[in-house]
């Protein structure tokens, strides 16, 4: 095990090194924010109208709608990562680390968008009658030839083995910890009830993870940021000192400070790309399999309510969580205290063990929803890799495996979870770039005619007169 750890550890140093997967990820979330002329900002207001009040299309196209694909993507990435990710990076690369969680969530809110308009655009009817997209799908249709259908394929074998880490084991084994050290409830225990719950939602498919996320996602959330917003309220004092290194420790590094042992420019970048694309997911590609089973009348329209995942993922809630264990001064107990350190953070402003209870609580909810959208993202690509009577086994194996990540020690896997999540995102992000002009015309054609993604099925019908429909 120590050998396989260190060969995974040298792996998951190169892939997310400085040279490779993140200047990757951040080119092309700035070159397609630059070919798409800063959708995510000029679009921001329609696409939050259309994913949050208005909620669906007037369409039976599709198997979902608006809201309950965006609550599954949600469920997905609003995850472990939120709380203990964002801890992490600030335990090792300082509170600029936040900094460049925000760069990444800015510019990859142009990547969820591409791949999710390319997930619809290019989705088909799998044999069940149920629609089916995604990079697995999108690569090979989109991109003729031989490379198109070897990124795709590349895609959907490293993406159903990250399913069982970041979407699996990583999310049972966070609340296994968490209830254990917080309430004393055996992990045995929680793999049970995990491993039940999961099943019972998994056996009705995207109907059923829809309709179970689109109830208690958005409940979650909200009542992590009104609990967030009462701590930062507490420790509004030191809100300025702490946006202030934010910004200036984000280019500079972070001298020692009590248990924290210090770190360079190139640790808060690093530290800060790695756990925002473990938290926001942008650019790898998962996304655009939830977007395609969307009600939705046209692709621009899906990608921009898709976007919209990435902006509350981390603008808002990875936000709350940063700046209380900034603003606190948690962030100084040290890596070694990354486990416990929002726990501790929130613990500051809130009575009692108020504050590990919350955090224990957010996790659990946060990671079980991981656990149902990432179990939708496995079994598409296993779809895709061994058709629909593949899917059936996967949800057996999957649901099983929860138990296990609830039980056993998980170091080994976490450092898999991170080489899948980049090895996934590459065949995606080159596809990305790839298809970069038709995504641009494409959206530029139709945001001309509806900005407001206002427009009837009818009249987009008669927006997309003279141009390909999408599938």
């Amino acid at each position: 095990m120590e050998t396989i750890e260190a060969v995974l550890g040298a792996i998951s140093s190169a892939v997310w090194g400085p040279w490779f997967l993140i200047p990757l990820l951040l080119g092309t979330g700035l070159f397609l924010t630059i070919r798409l002329r800063f959708l995510q900002f000029r679009s921001l207001g329609p696409a939050l109208n259309l994913a949050l009040i208005r909620r669906k299309d007037d369409t039976v196209d599709g198997d979902i709608t608006h809201f309950q694909a965006l609550t599954t993507a949600l469920a997905a990435t609003v995850g472990v990562g939120n709380i203990v990710g964002v801890a992490t990076a600030i335990a090792i690369g300082g509170p600029g680390a936040l900094f460049w969680m925000w760069i990444t969530g800015l510019v990859g809110m142009a990547s969820k968008y591409s791949e999710s308009f390319l997930g619809v655009r290019f989705r088909k009817t799998d044999a069940r009658g149920e629609k089916s997209g995604g990079p697995q799908y999108y690569l090979e249709r989109a991109i003729k030839g031989p490379l198109g259908k070897f990124l795709a394929l590349w895609f959907a074998v490293f993406a159903v083995l990250a399913s069982f880490g970041i979407g699996n084991m990583t999310q049972g084994n966070a609340v296994a910890t968490q209830l254990e050290d917080t309430f004393g409830v055996l992990p045995v225990v929680t793999g049970i009830v995990l491993t039940v719950l999961a099943g019972l939602v998994l056996i009705g498919g995207i109907k059923s993870i829809g309709r179970v996320t689109a109830a208690f996602v958005p409940f979650m959330i909200v009542v992590y940021l009104v609990v967030g917003l009462w701590v930062l309220i507490a420790n509004g004092p030191g809100l300025p000192a702490a946006l202030g290194m934010v910004f200036s420790e984000a280019f500079t590094g972070t001298a020692a400070a009590g248990g924290f042992t210090g770190s360079v420019f190139m640790i808060a970048l690093q530290m800060g790309v790695a756990r925002g694309i473990f938290s926001n997911e942008s650019g790898m590609g998962s996304a655009a399999i939830a977007a395609a089973a969307a009600r939705t009348t046209h692709p621009v329209r899906q990608g921009l309510v898709s976007m919209t995942q990435t902006f509350i993922d981390t603008i808002i809630v990875v936000t709350f969580t940063g700046l209380i264990i900034i603003s606190s001064g948690a962030w100084t107990a040290g890596e070694a205290a990354a486990g416990t350190m929002t726990s501790l953070a929130f613990s500051t402003a809130l009575p009692g063990n108020l504050g590990g209870i919350v955090v224990a609580l957010s996790i659990a909810f946060f990671a079980f929803s991981t656990i149902l959208g990432w179990a939708y993202y496995g079994e598409r690509c296993c779809e895709r890799l061994f058709g629909v009577r593949g899917i059936f086994v996967y949800r057996i194996v999957f649901t099983l495996v929860i138990f296990i990540g609830c039980t056993v020690p998980l170091n080994v896997v976490w450092l898999f979870s991170d080489v899948m999540n980049g090895l996934m995102a590459v065949p995606n992000l080159i596809g990305l770039l790839v298809l970069s002009g038709f995504i641009a015309r494409e959206t530029k054609h139709y945001l001309q005619h509806d900005p407001t993604l206002r427009a009837t099925a009818e009249e987009v019908d008669e927006i997309m007169v003279g141009h390909e429909r999408h599938g």
